[in-house]
């Protein structure tokens, strides 16, 4: 088998090849701290969590995600909140890394912040400016776009006709108005750092561009991110690593996960439909919100509503349903793989509904099975095949017992069992069917078998 994935420079799914044998490299545009992240953010966390561990079957991963700890977002929120620049950050990397653990995302092998790499990033410029894709104008150094003719190869946009038709207000200190700012000066009460070109911050995309040389080098494997990061982000960073670099090539293959709506609507300040993930997972489980994030097509658009919440939770009480009861010896376990054709469907470009798909064969030839040994195989291999996906992280029971709806607990619910077991030994049919109904109506579905009775969350 062969791993295949969609690169948007090239416009189509191609096979992956790496750089160099048996090694990957790959990063992913990580959080800017100033607050906490939303659902869209998690987007991408969760969808290039799930290339990492496919990728890590094969390869040798290095992974890179980093965190963007100076803009002006962050200088906003520290005028508005009073606080210091430092305690925001800091506050809101952990925030980030524990939202996203949540949803089972894994930390990556590198996180760079970009304060650690300005020395990195004063050396890029510089070798942009000797090189003549970059000037100094009025305390600000502006990457030269013109300088570039490649520049629109990767969202597809002609530079030619980006000049023509620009309607952007051009800064008296502009060549051009499609140049974007490397690094610009900085005020006494703004963070700065001394260069030779005044006390300044660096611009947004050299920041990426030199924490991916840092740690990865100059021609990477795979450079990840959002649908709403091909342009401007992507794009400037692809041109002035390339640039920098006299032209060698800086991600081999770019991959851009789609965007998310909610109910149907864009996510917005304005309309007041921001959901932010630190919120969400205080009433949703964190698988939860993983699968419904991986319920679409990494590259299809992705509308989040309560529909897409219930969908994902009863597709995680199915599975979990299958390996319910069932005791895995270790050896079975250790020996366990997914099955080839889950494999397949994550190889295919991350077809994760194709993924589920093979998923939910696997839990229906459990479900059918008799011979313990049989059964003890199909379990392993679902669990193997949630250890892969990031879901089946918790003990089944936990699970059940986890999600009751209403006022009753998993005590209560085990002695109102016992009491219909008692009711129906006394033959005392009509008291067993009013604890049935009372469970139902607290969210509560009861199934009667040959190992006795087990329930579940309904709907």
């Amino acid at each position: 088998m062969t791993i295949q994935l969609h690169d948007t420079r090239q416009g189509k799914k191609v096979l992956f090849e790496p750089l160099r044998e048996g090694e990957v490299t790959m990063y992913l545009c990580g959080p800017t701290v100033y607050n906490f992240a939303h659902i869209g953010n998690a987007r991408p966390a969760v969808v290039f969590d799930l290339l990492a561990r496919v990728l890590r079957r094969r390869y040798k991963l290095t992974f890179a995600r980093n965190i963007t700890d100076v803009d002006d977002k962050i200088n906003a929120a520290s005028v508005e909140t009073g606080k210091p620049i430092g305690e925001i950050t800091e506050r809101f990397i952990d925030a980030y890394n524990d939202d996203m653990g949540a949803l089972g995302v894994e930390l990556p092998d590198i996180e760079p912040r970009a304060t650690q790499h300005i020395e990195e990033m004063i050396a890029m410029i510089g070798k942009l400016i000797a090189s003549g894709h970059a000037y100094e104008a009025d305390g600000h150094v502006l990457f030269d776009v013109p300088s570039y003719p490649d520049y629109g190869a990767l969202s597809k946009r002609d530079l030619r006709e980006m000049i023509a038709g620009s309607r952007v207000e051009v800064a008296p200190y502009k060549r051009s108005a499609q140049d974007f700012v490397l690094w610009k000066p900085s005020t006494p009460e703004l963070p700065g750092w001394d260069s030779p070109w005044g006390k300044g911050r660096p611009g947004w995309h050299i920041e990426c561009s030199a924490m991916a040389e840092k740690h990865l080098g100059e021609t990477i494997d795979i450079h990840a991110g959002g649908q709403d990061l091909v342009f401007p982000h992507h794009e400037n960073e692809l041109a002035q690593s390339r640039c920098a670099h006299d032209g060698a090539d800086f991600a081999r293959y770019w991959l851009h996960n789609g965007f998310l709506s909610i109910d149907h609507e864009k996510m917005s300040k304005s309309l007041g439909n921001v959901l932010l993930v630190h919120q969400l997972i205080e009433t949703i489980p964190g698988e939860v919100i993983r699968l419904a994030l991986l319920s679409a097509h990494y590259r299809q658009p992705l509308d989040w509503s309560d529909a897409t919440i219930q969908s994902a939770r009863r597709m995680l009480d199915r599975l979990y349903g299958a390996i319910r009861g069932i005791d895995v010896p270790a050896d079975v376990q250790a020996a366990a793989g997914p099955p080839e054709t889950l494999i397949a469907a994550l190889e295919d470009d991350l077809n994760t509904p194709r993924a589920m798909a093979e998923f939910f064969a696997l839990a229906r030839e459990l479900n059918k099975a008799t011979d313990d040994e049989d059964r003890q195989r199909l379990a392993a291999a679902m669990q193997a095949s949630g250890d892969l996906m990031g879901l089946l992280q918790v003990d089944p029971e936990t699970w059940f017992a986890g999600h009751v709806q209403g006022d009753l607990s998993a005590d209560d619910i085990a002695a109102l069992l016992d009491e219909r077991r008692e009711a129906r030994a006394n033959r005392d049919f009509d008291a067993a069917d009013a604890i049935r109904d009372k469970l139902l109506d607290a969210g509560i579905t009861i199934e009667d078998g040959p190992g006795g009775t087990s329930w579940r969350r309904s709907g």
